[in-house]
């Protein structure tokens, strides 16, 4: 059961993340100076790999500290993934962005992204918890 939670909590992540960067597609290029044209074509798997395999540990990670600290229900769960989000994962965005003097709008896409990721996470580990 706790195998089957955090493979769909990492799927579940992986689709929010689908939706997120479909909705801010154009916005994100433009802040990592790629084009359409650069997208073009055969995409590369190796990305959306690496990607699954991110989501998959993080809710493995995540799954181990709910279960550890005794986090359970959907509600608690959901906050708790919020918070890994907003004040674990996306200031470690923020501050790489700042020193590699990479444009705001790509630490709020990028950051955006990683908190309701790991919200997501969290509300589908605690269905399962």
């Amino acid at each position: 059961m706790s195998l089957i939670g955090v493979l769909l909590a990492a799927a579940a992540a992986f689709g929010f993340g689908a939706v997120w960067y479909m909705s801010f597609g154009r916005r994100w290029m433009d802040a990592v100076g790629m084009s359409e044209e650069d997208l073009k074509g055969n995409p590369d798997p190796v990305p959306f790999i690496i990607g699954f395999v991110a989501a998959l540990a993080t809710a493995g990670m995540m799954r181990h500290v709910f279960v550890t600290g005794e986090v359970t229900g959907v509600l608690a769960c959901t906050v708790s993934g919020l918070g890994v989000g907003l004040f674990f994962v996306a200031p470690w965005i923020v501050l790489n962005y700042a020193f590699a003097r990479r444009p705001r709008i790509l630490a709020l896409i990028d950051g955006g992204h990683v908190i309701g990721a790991c919200t997501v996470i969290g509300f589908v580990l605690g269905l399962f918890l």
